[in-house]
């Protein structure tokens, strides 16, 4: 196609067209090649359309995703350098458009299917890899390559087309004539490389003023090869968490918290933390924040029947498979921790159970009420429901007191939930309680954990923030704890499972008085 069959202004903005794409393609490219750590692996594991048992091979195949993701970088910035040169430029857009096909089969903006993938935008079936995909489109119908760009001298084909139209040119021009078209020839053909030159100083610029949010944020995931953003890296997992059997059902020495989850968060003085927290965990997020647990090896969540909907989606997509402990919490916490009527507590459990727990147990607080207030027959009752229902029975704790007191009433849980820590931190000597302190009596829980013949799962081991997880989790893991339970924020997530892992292999937890029950 000629350049005559173009006007001006068609010519421009094909140009145009043709640059910004190529542009966006090589920055795609180059950005992926810096990046140390980076991988399609997380954007094929939430595929979940019509080829993700492909897609999910791929990333569970260490020696294909590498070739994938050799290709996705290397094809990216070959296919905007072709753009930007104007150098074979047909295959270019064919091999743009068959990539950026792969991208939205693997993740379409369909309705139910749009889980983890960030975007500053809201779509609906078209998103901007469709979009860029029908640009591809018109630079492949409406070429410009062969005006301006390095294909005027490329192909066999167009080298004897010019050598026939340069014969032509010889027999009615003068030489001076003959110069002066070879000179427009190269200054076409030449005419886009400033292009080049420019991406080069821009993204020379970027790289020498770019702050560190930029670096780990921005950059972590770029369109249209949009990486989920992965602060704490699982490549640096050191191992997966390992799992123990309670009643024949394997649970990992780290169990996942729901609190931060639910948007319920222990915070003393910080009234708008809890709010802040809802806002933080969307949908997505807890679907990212469960995903990334799984990949460390935590396959159990344990949360409130609130988010029962939320984890029931997550299965039926496939995203995941984590099981969930229920706390069936039996109190109103908008009317200060009263009890709720005990056939609305039932009613909690059932749920809980209809929506696929693994385990429900009598919640801390609840289970503390009751005992205090000698509701122990309703206690039994819950007890017996939940056995009934053939569902693994817990009893958990705030206060030692309650679990002796079950102790003596006969009751038989598969295993005990116990608020777990020391009081090396400055607040939980206050003189008054307000959010700051859960295991009133940590000598008494240790003697109280090592006189059970049931596993013991470990709560508010961090006692909400004030003692570091290395020091939390080694102090439960040496006092009897078979589990932690710990709310994490996606980020923290990696870190956690390394801290648990170096402990759990320590010197110290091998030499724990307590035996492991599991």
């Amino acid at each position: 196609m000629e350049q005559k069959h173009y006007s001006g202004w068609q010519l421009v903005f094909l140009l145009a067209l043709r640059l910004v794409v190529g542009w966006h393609f090589l920055y795609e490219g180059v950005v992926k090649l810096l990046l140390p750590d980076w991988s399609a692996a997380q954007y094929l594991q939430v595929s979940s359309w019509v080829l993700a048992p492909f897609f999910h091979w791929i990333a569970n195949t260490p020696s294909v995703l590498a070739i994938v993701d050799f290709i996705n970088i290397w094809g990216l910035i070959l296919i905007g350098l072709g753009l930007i040169l104007g150098a074979f430029t047909r295959i270019a857009t064919a091999a743009g458009m068959l990539i950026l096909a792969l991208y939205y089969v693997a993740n379409p903006p369909f309705v139910g299917l749009d889980f983890g993938i960030p975007t500053e935008g809201n779509y609906l079936w078209v998103n901007k890899i469709l979009v860029e995909f029908f640009a591809l489109g018109i630079i492949a119908f409406f070429p410009t390559g062969h005006i301006f760009g390095l294909d005027v001298f490329l192909g066999r084909a167009k080298r004897k087309e010019k050598k026939k139209q340069a014969e032509q040119v010889l027999d009615s021009r003068q030489p001076g004539d003959q110069v002066s078209l070879a000179r427009r020839q190269l200054l076409k053909g030449l005419a886009t490389l400033p292009a080049l030159g420019l991406f080069a100083f821009a993204f020379a610029r970027k790289k020498k003023w770019q702050s560190w949010e930029e670096k780990n944020l921005v950059d972590a995931y770029t369109s249209p090869t949009t990486k989920l953003f992965d602060p704490a890296g699982l490549r640096e997992l050191k191992a997966p968490i390992p799992k123990a059997p309670i009643k024949n059902v394997d649970f990992s020495r780290l169990i996942l918290g729901g609190n931060l989850l639910s948007g319920y968060a222990h915070s003393r003085d910080l009234i708008y933390v809890s709010s802040l927290v809802r806002a933080y965990h969307n949908k997505d997020k807890i679907f990212a924040t469960l995903l990334t647990a799984e990949k460390c090896g935590i396959n159990t969540l344990l949360t409130n029947p609130i988010l029962c909907t939320l984890i029931d989606e997550y299965w039926k997509r496939g995203i995941g498979e984590i099981k969930f402990i229920s706390d069936c919490a039996g109190l109103n916490y908008d009317k200060g921790c009263y009890a709720i009527p005990f056939e609305d507590y039932l009613e909690r459990i059932k749920r809980a159970i209809d929506y696929g727990a693994v385990a429900c147990y009598i919640q801390g607080e609840t289970a503390d009420h009751y005992i205090q207030n000698g509701l122990e027959a309703d206690l039994e009752k819950a007890i017996r429901f939940i056995r009934d229902n053939s569902v693994i029975l817990g009893i958990g704790a705030h206060r030692v007191e309650t679990l002796e007191r079950c102790v003596a009433l006969g009751f038989e849980p598969d295993f005990w939930m116990k608020t777990l820590h020391h009081h090396n931190y400055w607040s939980a000597h206050a003189e008054t309680w307000h959010d700051n302190k859960y295991c009133f009596d940590p000598e008494r829980t240790t003697t109280f954990i090592q006189s059970v013949n049931e596993p013991v799962i470990a709560f508010k081991t961090m006692a909400a923030g004030s003692i570091h997880p290395q020091d939390a989790f080694a102090y439960a893991f040496e006092h009897g704890a078979d589990f932690i339970c710990a709310g994490m924020y996606d980020f923290q997530i990696v870190d956690d499972c390394n801290i648990a892992l170096d402990i759990l292999d320590s010197p110290i937890v091998a030499h724990r008085q307590r035996r492991w029950l599991v």
